[in-house]
């Protein structure tokens, strides 16, 4: 992990820019993952086919209105995948008849929303851990609703498979990082107020992106969640293996300590081209022109749930990867289970027939039996 790489320490970089490099090197291939604040908040990823690449920043033009070619991965023809998540808006509503559905409101219930490319962001150098590849952004937009409130991201990089520790529990491997968004102490605009968050991802025109949603009855992890869904991107032939991946469990938590109490379901969208890239430093800064973005949002909470001022908190999480997702299997616990659920009545079943077997073998006809 290192904080804005190539810069000279020298000079001092305007407070609200922040660009986290992490590198995982393997034996034949790099994977990038670059966190920024500079404008929209963003997380970049590029994995290339060398075990060698670095990122470049030119740091006179990356700090300038003309942003674009700043940020580049070497050697140029090295990289083979690259795509970026964006935070671009906080939307909050006036949700008065509480049916937690934006889509069916008026606009008036809507308020103006929080442009995330306006906030001014924490210095992220000071929150980063190396030696747990931690790191928390955190930024407000300045005005009384966010003096003792502030909009956070976490970031986490790993070596290797396991489970995060805390609620959703998401499994994660070598290939992917975790973002956790938390909302917290913000003031409210309204007794009603809900949230939604609207997300970009960014990514060569050829790879259009698709949400996937996919169930199983195992719930030991994250209980009452059934289901994970995946923002993956690939190309159009069906056999073509998933490039890279969005994917998170469709539930957000009231409390900093996550309970199943405080657990309330969210809801994405469907995927929309958007008109142009999103206001992010960052992807403009190394996409350039000749990619597109698609958007959506990610509502929180269903009808009857809480609204925000009964805890004033907010959080949720997602993965952000290379390659396929990790998948979700049976755990040893579940197996056992079912192998017993199933075995026992199985067995009862077995052996009671062999019983009734023996049991009509004694009891046999043994000839002519006189009545008395």
């Amino acid at each position: 992990m290192e904080f804005n790489p190539g810069f000279n320490s020298s000079q001092t970089p305007p407070l609200s820019v922040n660009l986290l490099h992490v590198r995982a090197r393997g034996e034949n291939d790099t994977l990038h993952f670059l966190l920024c604040s500079q404008g929209a908040p963003a997380l970049l990823v590029v994995h290339t086919n060398t075990s060698s690449s670095s990122v470049k920043v030119d740091w006179s033009r990356f700090l300038s209105d003309d942003v674009s070619g700043s940020v580049k991965v070497e050697p140029k023809g090295s990289v083979r995948y690259s795509s970026a998540l964006v935070f671009s808006r906080l939307w909050e509503y006036d949700d008065v008849n509480d049916t937690a559905d934006p889509a069916k409101l008026p606009p008036s219930s809507f308020f103006p929303p929080y442009e995330l490319q306006n906030f001014t962001w924490g210095d992220l150098n000071r929150t980063t851990n190396q030696i747990a590849h931690r790191a928390k952004l955190c930024g407000s937009d300045g005005s009384e609703r966010f003096f003792n409130g502030s909009f956070c991201l976490g970031f986490s990089a790993f070596e290797s498979e396991g489970r995060d520790g805390s609620w959703p529990r998401l499994l994660y491997n070598a290939n992917s990082s975790q973002l956790k968004f938390w909302l917290e102490g913000v003031k409210e605009r309204s007794n009603f107020s809900r949230f939604l968050l609207e997300l970009q991802y960014v990514g060569s025109s050829n790879l259009p992106s698709r949400v996937e949603t996919l169930r199983s009855i195992d719930d030991e992890y994250t209980p009452s969640i059934f289901q994970v869904s995946q923002w993956v991107s690939s190309p159009p032939n069906a056999t073509t293996p998933i490039l890279g991946y969005v994917q998170w469990k469709p539930v957000a938590y009231r409390k900093a300590t996550p309970a199943l109490v405080d657990a309330t379901p969210c809801r994405h969208s469907t995927p929309l081209l958007m008109e142009q890239l999103p206001p992010s430093g960052l992807v403009l800064a190394y996409f350039g022109k000749g990619y597109e973005a698609s958007g959506l949002n990610m509502t929180f909470s269903i009808a009857g749930d809480p609204f925000y001022n009964t805890t004033h908190y907010l959080s949720w999480s997602m993965l952000v990867g290379l390659g396929s997702p990790p998948t979700e299997s049976f755990s040893p616990l579940v197996i056992t289970i079912m192998a017993l659920g199933l075995g026992i009545p199985l067995l009862l079943i077995l052996l009671g027939a062999i019983c009734v077997c023996i049991q009509k073998q004694r009891s046999g006809p043994r000839g002519y039996v006189p009545i008395n």
